[in-house]
């Protein structure tokens, strides 16, 4: 009786503390049941306590979706593995289906979970199925690209909390996102990619102990510092604002901003509108309108971000480290983050080796873009510009790194001395300086402008 008892106890302690913390098993290790297939023929089966899903030639990416759907905030964790490293794989999560798309055939879109087992090490990073593609590539946080070794079980952890999406792999924070597009409620998927090449069928993939919590949930601290992809104008988190960003566009004001060669912000050339510092098109030529504009403040070491949209044909330029010491009659003189439209704009083809392209550091270093990661004129593009206190600088375009450089250094200092820049004793090389908007005599808009100091 006694051990009836116990076994009762022990039974009911245990559906207590499993009640208490809310969490859901979306697997029962034996069967699918819960779970319904979507697109794709890609099959999946249940071996050893485990679903496994496996290429096939010929199929569209598959998906393996819970027949529940789940709204409002939670947590979601699992265990994820691989077998090989030419493919990759994900989980999807406030995720939605539209059986119209591709000719009737049907679409999964929402927010996937990355599995990436290449040596690009995008794990946990957060893609955009069927919408908007990358929004948080790994390489925004260098300490959280971790290798996804194939035949190996990894710790997967995504949080939806309001509009927060965050993500772990293996006890790792990873992503960070802020987003405006929201799904009130979506499936969570498992991913089988398609396959561009027959011998890369029969690849598996695994996962086990599904769970989710939707209730008494604790977010997880993540530590400050990492980079957020916050995808609602002008504004900061609380935890960006904790770890020391600020913006330097509010939106509504031209706070914290001059021109280049005045005391004020200029009278004309630029305009706010909707949430948005747009310069204004002129004639095409440097500082011919309202001129260039840059931050009161000066800066050393730091992270800058902002959001820059280009009309077609458009030149203008995010420069920094510009101190106005320089007697020039167009544009202030600075380090330069070029923006154009390298389709039109006949600067993509001057200078040299291309290093008078979009995101390339003007006339010294070629941006390394790939066509996939660079948005058109009349779309938003991110722009990331971080000095480190050692004076290595790096150059992204929408998350991914296309060139970095050191201040000062030889190599640093040949480049000047073959380009427009060699006139000016030490340049690029100022403790401190401003950061500046181009007017380039085209039109150009910008917005979410934000930097954070490195120390």
């Amino acid at each position: 009786m006694k051990r009836v008892l116990a076994i009762v106890f022990l039974f009911l302690s245990a559906s207590c503390f499993a009640q208490k913390n809310n969490w859901q098993s979306l697997f029962d290790g034996k069967t699918l049941k819960g779970w319904k297939q979507l697109t794709g023929s890609a099959p999946y089966t249940v071996e050893n306590g485990q679903i496994v899903g496996t290429t096939i030639e010929g199929s569209p990416n598959s998906f393996l979706v819970s027949e529940q759907r789940f709204a409002g905030d939670f947590v979601l964790e699992l265990e994820a593995m691989i077998t090989d490293t030419t493919t990759n794989s994900g989980v999807q999560f406030k995720s939605n289906f539209d059986p119209n798309a591709n000719n009737g055939k049907g679409l999964v879109y929402g927010y996937q979970y990355d599995f990436d087992p290449s040596s690009r090490k995008w794990s946990a990073g957060i893609y955009d199925e069927g919408r908007r593609q990358w929004l948080y590539p790994v390489s925004h946080n260098p300490k959280g690209q971790i290798f996804f070794s194939p035949n190996v079980y990894h710790k997967i952890r995504i949080e939806c909390i309001g509009n927060t999406t965050k993500t772990w792999l293996d006890g790792v924070p990873v992503s960070y996102l802020v987003d405006t597009l929201i799904a009130n409620e979506g499936l969570i998927g498992l991913q089988v990619h398609s396959i561009g090449r027959p011998e890369h069928a029969g690849i598996k993939m695994f996962w086990k102990n599904i769970r989710i919590q939707t209730k008494n949930i604790k977010p997880m601290e993540f530590p400050a510092g990492l980079y957020v992809a916050n995808l609602v104008p002008n504004t900061l988190s609380a935890y960006e604002q904790k770890s020391g960003w600020k913006l330097l566009f509010d939106g509504t004001t031209t706070n914290g901003w001059r021109g280049a060669t005045k005391s004020a912000f200029p009278s004309k050339g630029w305009e706010i509108k909707d949430g948005v510092l747009k310069v204004l098109a002129s004639n095409g030529g440097e500082s011919t309108n309202g001129g260039d504009i840059i931050s009161t403040e000066q800066y050393s070491a730091f992270d800058l971000s902002l959001e820059f949209k280009l009309t077609p044909g458009a030149n203008s330029g995010v420069k920094y480290f510009v101190t106005l010491s320089e007697q020039t009659t167009g544009s202030a003189i600075g380090l330069e983050y070029q923006l154009l439209d390298d389709t039109l704009h006949p600067d993509a083809r001057a200078g040299r080796d291309g290093n008078r392209t979009l995101a390339s550091l003007y006339d010294l270093i070629k941006a390394n873009k790939t066509a996939r990661f660079v948005r058109q004129p009349g779309n938003w593009n991110t722009a990331r510009i971080i000095v480190y206190p050692n004076n290595h600088v790096e150059h992204y375009l929408n998350g991914v790194k296309v060139l970095e450089y050191d201040r000062g250094s030889q190599a640093f200092r040949d480049l000047v001395a073959i380009s427009k820049y060699k006139i000016w004793p030490n340049f690029g090389e100022a403790p401190k300086g401003h950061i500046l908007l181009q007017d380039h005599g085209n039109e150009v808009w910008f917005k979410s402008i934000k930097i954070r100091e490195l120390n």
